[in-house]
């Protein structure tokens, strides 16, 4: 019983020991599988076999590798071989490599080749998987990492592509390159230039790190760090990207392109440049479709035009820029501001038409013309389109002129009727014209700032004279009926004309007072970047063949590709 006790405790204890022992690799020998007319040459190569061809190449084996050539220096206890002469070298049935000579270690599947080295990988899968090409001086092969690289420019072709670069990496599975320095990619129908790029043989999708630029037939792009697919012409920067397309610029922290629809969006400070007429919108997110020849842009977002030397700033909830360049029209939605030196204004919506010159602000609007603020249903500014100034204004039905008296700071000079019509000279608001039912209350003063009365007169039209922003005449015409008040006889009550409404605490004083809060306060999308990419189609496609094969219904592919630009989400 306790010799029976003592083994079964010695065969646990030899188990245990079994199992923790782990045998080293064996390493396998490089195997000759013909080797011609055989010598040897000690003084040159001491311990090596050598072996040159007959009728046919000398052929080794090593590891489902085969390796054809002229002359071969076998070191066959080192396991090492030198080939000379017509080498070609194949794996599998997809991968064969072919030079003038090269170095194999099979202690650790380590190759060199070099003079005029071409590796081919046939693909064994279908569509675009299927075909490549490498040609370079010098290509090193790691067997074990199933991987190649060269550092002295090389050349690859596929079946949509050609791609070259000074420093280069093959990396068998998943079939994907990583090109450095210089590389530049030739299709007919687009070329890109890159410091640093992976590009997936599958897919044909590329990663950009670094400045590059894709150059097509009717857009250039330049990013240091995007996305793009070279079948279909679309894809996306996020750093440091612009767009030239259709005779814009569009320039953000993320922006998207694809061909086949014609459109492009940006997010995040977002600059669109009309090269045209040199009009810029900023925002925080746009669309560019150029089809419709069109832009819309929101958050935060504002037009900026050139108006007689001065930027006239014009903000909406929402733009809309649609139109040919010489007929564009310009739209902004909801709570809508503009700003210039010396004229503002604000309403529901602004409507601007470049072919005829003419602003419109639509509902409820405002104008301040420095100190003037005029109101009225309708408030029209018209430009001289040849002289590209402001040439005149006019407020339809309701019309209210109202400034406060500059000297008293107390009181208000108004006029109102039924519609004004305004004359711009110099750009500058010279003559109004008021018309229909008209009324003035008006502080008057002598040479020494002392308040002479108030006059308040009804006529059917008046004329007032401005200059440098200031009422300096103003005429009456058609029966005035008025008379010029003591202060003292005018009581407060009587001061303001009906439908008075002072709305100088609204006056946007700077292009900055366009916006709101909510404009200030808005919370950028946070933009996933493309750090150590994934190719999510091609691993998609991946799983799809090995569901095949095990007659599984294939599941839908999800790539990486955004439909308008690249993943986001909000800013936690």
């Amino acid at each position: 019983m306790i010799r029976l006790i003592l083994l079964n405790v010695f065969l646990f204890f030899f188990c245990i020991a079994s199992a923790q022992e782990q045998p080293e690799e064996e390493v396998k020998q490089i195997n000759i599988v013909y080797g011609a007319n055989f010598t040897k040459d000690e003084a040159q190569f001491p311990g090596a076999s050598i072996f040159s061809k007959d009728e046919r190449q000398v052929q080794f084996e090593h590891q489902g590798a085969d390796l054809w050539c002229d002359i071969a220096i076998f070191y066959q206890k080192e396991n090492k071989l030198k080939a000379i002469g017509n080498i070609r070298m194949k794996q599998g049935d997809s991968i064969q490599m072919t030079g003038g000579k090269i170095n194999y270690d099979g202690n650790t599947r380590l190759a060199k080749a070099w003079e005029k080295v071409v590796l081919k990988n046939t693909g064994t899968g279908t569509g675009t998987s299927s075909g490549m090409t490498l040609r370079t001086d010098t290509l090193y092969f790691d067997r074990e990492k199933q991987e190649s690289y060269y550092t002295s420019s090389g050349t690859i072709v596929d079946s949509a592509n050609t791609l070259t670069s000074e420093i280069g990496r093959y990396f068998m599975v998943p079939e994907k390159f990583q090109f450095i320095d210089n590389v530049h990619i030739l299709n007919p129908e687009y070329t890109i230039d890159s410091k640093q790029l992976d590009y997936y043989q599958n897919s044909k999708n590329a990663y950009m790190y670094g400045p590059s630029t894709i150059t097509g037939k009717t857009y250039k792009i330049y990013c240091e760090r995007g996305f793009y697919d070279t079948k279909i012409e679309s894809g996306y920067g996020i750093k440091n990207t612009r767009i030239d397309y259709n005779n814009r610029i569009i320039e953000g922290d993320s922006v998207y392109f694809d061909k086949a629809s014609q459109f492009a969006s940006a997010t995040n400070n977002i600059v669109v440049t009309d090269t045209v007429n040199n009009g810029v919108i900023r925002a925080h997110y746009a669309e560019v479709f150029k089809a419709k020849d069109s832009v819309f842009a929101t958050k935060r977002a504002v037009s900026i035009s050139l108006v007689e030397q001065d930027s006239l700033y014009m903000h909406g909830d929402t733009l809309l820029l649609t139109g040919k360049p010489d007929k564009r029209i310009l739209r902004a939605f909801r709570n809508a501001k503009f700003y210039k030196t010396d004229l503002s204004g604000k309403c529901d919506s602004i409507h601007f038409d470049q072919s005829s010159g003419i602003t419109q602000l639509i509902k409820e609007p405002v104008l301040w013309n420095v100190d003037n603020q005029m109101t009225g249903d309708s408030i029209y500014l018209i430009s001289d389109m040849e002289t590209e100034k402001l040439d005149s204004l006019k407020v339809i039905n309701n019309a209210f002129i109202i400034s406060l008296d500059s000297i008293s700071m107390e009181g208000y000079n108004q006029a109102k009727g039924k519609d004004l019509f305004g004359k711009f000279i110099d750009n500058s608001l010279k003559i109004v014209d008021l018309v229909k039912n008209t009324e003035v209350i008006y502080y008057m003063y002598n040479d020494d700032d002392e308040l002479i009365g108030i006059n308040k007169t009804i006529c059917s039209e008046i004329r007032l004279t401005l200059a440098e922003n200031d009422i300096e005449d103003i005429t009456f015409y058609t029966n005035p009926d008025g008379d010029i008040f003591p202060e003292v006889d005018l009581p407060l009550s009587s001061r303001k004309l009906k439908g008075f409404i002072w709305r100088g605490d609204e006056r946007i004083l700077s292009k900055d007072d366009i916006f709101d809060e909510d404009d200030n306060n808005i919370e950028l999308a946070k933009i996933n970047g493309v750090d150590n990419p994934l190719d999510l189609e091609e691993e998609q496609q991946e799983e799809d063949d090995r569901e095949d094969d095990s007659s599984k219904k294939s599941k839908p592919i999800k790539g990486l590709i955004p439909k308008k630009g690249p993943a986001l989400q909000k800013k936690e």
